[in-house]
């Protein structure tokens, strides 16, 4: 019943939905004042867009426009990649308004996937064209349907590279407060031993995910402290299955031991990352793995917990995660752009950006991250995150300089995917 009811819903909400996007011209020619081609800026460029994708960019002066082209003149604004969300969960809603526990054990799956609809619409709108959606924290499977309805044309939304549920140790990451012979709702799928991690990781590619994620550590040690789960050698079964099939493997990781038993087994991002030491960041840049530190989550879940921001004294908790994002960028770490939105509200995910720059990044280079750099990472570079010729037209314009004042990336004036205007 599930799928029939998820489907039920999609279909619902598409004949109420006024956020359809326009139909694809056949050319259409862009003229900014400047272009962020997802590594410089560039001044005096238009884009020629013809179907899905981006046919040529470059010098006003090297270009024709093409006969019968529409041209869109962007005044004031940087044409740039649309932007890619690293950690998103397009089924959660922030945790102040409802907690995590009662997302995952008392609302429908029908209830999750209405949400996660206005949630794709909310994101696609706020610039932001693609999302690597990191686990469906108790909806099964619902990101799949959810990425086929986007790429079918049902409902407006970003791209999504999804991972299903993610992959734990049992017992890890469930509802708590039970008694124990009372069944919980998990919050991802249980996995075991060397041949059970390979089973339930080629269950998982069967069913659909384009990677899978793994929960290297959790909050499981006997006083609640984070503790790994899986050992170095379930891990390594789980990368070796995955990267068979073509597909990368990205963990969860907060401690030291958890993050170093993930780079070496070969993940290719760490997820959060709160312990990262000098050994663990020199350890990653050798291993090139990269970092989503999620700072726009623990900022989000402090203010939950009380902390008023900008009149309090920062937590302990955020100065620390401070620190260590400032260590990891100087050992020359590579930054995601990944804030862990869903904690937080969909269509706010700039909220991350601007963390990474007060925590010590250029607006350049966190710009950068949440396009060519996350394209790269996430091993889509052919395909987006740069404003090139042969690459999909995923186009924003935003009022002003990015590069310069990262605050820029919350003015999005104009919004295409695959050369489909979705916001003019």
């Amino acid at each position: 019943m599930q799928p029939l009811l998820t489907a039920f819903v999609l279909v619902m909400l598409v004949a109420t939905s006024a956020a359809q996007p326009a139909p694809a011209s056949a050319v259409v020619v862009l003229q900014p004042d400047r272009v962020f081609d997802g590594e410089r800026m560039q001044t005096g460029w238009m884009v020629v867009v013809r179907g899905e994708r981006i046919e040529a960019a470059g010098a006003m002066a090297s270009l024709t426009i093409p006969a019968g082209a529409r041209t869109i003149v962007l005044k004031g604004t940087t044409l740039m990649p649309g932007m890619i969300e690293g950690h998103s969960h397009l089924l959660l809603h922030p945790y102040n308004e409802t907690s995590w526990n009662d997302q995952v054990l008392r609302e429908p799956l029908a209830l999750r996937v209405a949400r996660a609809v206005n949630h794709a619409r909310a994101t696609i709108m706020a610039g932001v064209t693609t999302v690597r959606d990191l686990g469906t924290e108790g909806a099964a499977y619902a990101d799949v349907g959810l990425r086929q309805a986007i790429n079918e044309g049902i409902i407006p939304g970003p791209r999504m590279l999804v991972a299903g549920p993610a992959m734990v140790v049992t017992g890890s990451y469930a509802p708590k407060g039970f008694a124990p012979e009372v069944p919980v709702p998990q919050g991802a799928e249980e996995a075991d031993g060397l041949d059970g991690v390979v089973k339930v990781a080629r269950s998982q590619i069967a069913r659909g995910v384009d990677f899978i994620k793994i929960y290297s550590d959790y909050r499981w040690g006997p006083n609640g402290e984070t503790r790994p789960g899986f050992t170095l050698a379930e891990l390594q079964r789980i990368v070796e299955a995955a990267n068979n099939s073509g597909r990368p493997v990205v963990a969860h990781a907060s401690s030291v031991e958890g993050m170093r038993n993930a780079i070496m087994a070969g993940v290719e991002t760490i997820e959060h990352g709160d312990e990262g030491n000098a050994e663990i960041w020199k350890l990653m840049v050798e291993k090139n793995v990269a970092l989503c530190p999620t700072l726009a989550a623990g900022d989000a879940t402090s203010q939950y917990a009380g902390w008023k921001k900008g009149i309090d004294p920062e937590p302990a908790r955020i100065q620390r995660k401070r620190q260590s994002f400032k260590a990891a960028l100087s050992a020359g770490v590579k930054m995601c752009f990944g804030g862990d939105v869903g904690v937080y509200a969909h269509g706010d995910n700039v909220r991350e950006l601007e963390l990474m720059v007060d925590y010590g990044m250029t607006p350049a280079a966190a710009v950068m991250a949440a396009t060519s750099g996350n394209a790269t990472y996430f091993r889509q570079a052919e395909r987006i995150g740069r404003v090139k010729g042969g690459s999909f037209a995923d186009l924003i314009a935003v009022e002003g300089d990015p590069t310069a004042n990262i605050t820029a990336l919350r003015q999005v004036k104009f919004v295409m995917k695959g050369g489909r205007i979705f916001k003019e």
